[in-house]
This record gives structure tokens, C-alpha cells and sequence, in this order.
């Protein structure tokens, strides 16, 4: 009787031990993962959740220095057109090309230009899409060395314009820049507005 009682706690002890071990095993299957490295930080991580952000872990404080010191390319424009690139026949991955009419150049571009960028179409089936005849202000990334940009810090790197041409700016903005001097506070502001701001915050990062 003992024996068995001894053999039945022992089954037991085994299903118990397996199935936790499957479990753990399920919980590393739905542990999040992060983007693969398909290229740098222009191409895919932009405008998209990051894993610290998708684990509830607290960002650090991102606002508009940070966004005007991280672009290598700022300027309004309206879009004149918009192409799909897929893989292969010379693209490591599949691509959205946006041309745009420069109106108003800041920074990286010659007004009145016509600028071509490349992004990766991972961020096109996200958030970051534009259509012929849209006005924009973008604080763009240096190009990857696939030749790909996104915006700064996704969404809060691009800006809806007016019909008066005012930068319009969201509620994310809004939040995110509450403290500059120069943006704080509103809801639209000028070019003029955002050229000083952009000048100011790279004086502010040359002085020790």
C-alpha cells in the first residue's frame, strides 16, 4: 500500500514538474520580440513600438531638442508623388518612394527642390502614409545605408499643415513638446515659428 502511494506521488510529481516546464516553455513563445535587424534605426524601428515600450518600461524624456537634434533633414513640402518599391532587382526590402515639393527649407535641403525619399513599406502599412497633395512638415532621419529614412520618433516627427499654412500640431505633440519655449502650448504654429525653435535647440546642444 505504501509502494503505492509512493509510485501515485511520484506520477503526480512528474506531471506537475512537465507541465510547468511546458508552460514556461509556452510563456517564452509569447515573450515579446523585438525587430529584427533588417537595417538601421531609420528603417524599422521609427514609428514603431519599441520592446521596452511594448514591456511598460518607462521611456525617456523625448522632447522637441530631441527631436530637432535627431534630424538630419527638415522641411514643409507637399507630396507629388508616391511609389511602391518591392524586394529584389536590386532592394534588400520592399520600399514606398515619397517625392515632395520643397516650400519651405530648414534643414539638409534646398527649397524648392524636388526631394525623393525611400522608407521601408513596413512603416507605409503602419501610420506613416501620405497621399498626393498633402502638406507636411517632417523631421526626417539621415538616410540608412540602404538609402532609407522615417521620421524622428515616428508620429511626433511629422506634422499636418493647414490650409493657411500653419503647422498643425497633434495631441502627442502637444504633450510631448509642452515645455519648449518657443512650441509650448500650441496648437498651431508658424514656419517661422518652428525654424527658430529647431535653430535654438542646436544652439543649445553647442553650448557646454
Amino acid at each position: 500500500m505504501h509502494g503505492r502511494t509512493y509510485s501515485t506521488r511520484l506520477a503526480l510529481s512528474f506531471v506537475i514538474v512537465t507541465q510547468g516546464w511546458l508552460m514556461g516553455q509556452a510563456d517564452q513563445s509569447r515573450l515579446p520580440i523585438d525587430f529584427p535587424p533588417l537595417v538601421d534605426h531609420a528603417a524599422a524601428p521609427a514609428g514603431l513600438p519599441s520592446l521596452a515600450a511594448r514591456l511598460g518600461l518607462p521611456r525617456s524624456t523625448f522632447g522637441f531638442p530631441q527631436l530637432a537634434r535627431a534630424a538630419a533633414i527638415v522641411f514643409s513640402g507637399t507630396v507629388s508623388g508616391v511609389a511602391r518599391h518591392p524586394a529584389g532587382h536590386g532592394n534588400a526590402v520592399a520600399t514606398v518612394a515619397i517625392t515632395f515639393r520643397v516650400e519651405t527649407a530648414i534643414r539638409g535641403v534646398s527649397q524648392g527642390e524636388s526631394l525623393t525619399i525611400s522608407e521601408w513599406i513596413g512603416l507605409w502599412s503602419g501610420a506613416q502614409r501620405y497621399r498626393v497633395g498633402e502638406r507636411v512638415l517632417l523631421f526626417l532621419y539621415g538616410p540608412s545605408k540602404l538609402g532609407l529614412t522615417s521620421c524622428v520618433g515616428g508620429d511626433l516627427g511629422r506634422f499636418r499643415m493647414d490650409f493657411g499654412g500653419r503647422v498643425m500640431l497633434s495631441s502627442a505633440q502637444l504633450s510631448a513638446f509642452r515645455e519648449d519655449p518657443v512650441l509650448g502650448g500650441k496648437s498651431r504654429a508658424s514656419l517661422s515659428d518652428f525654424a527658430w525653435a529647431v535653430r535654438r535647440a542646436s544652439e543649445e546642444e553647442s553650448v557646454p
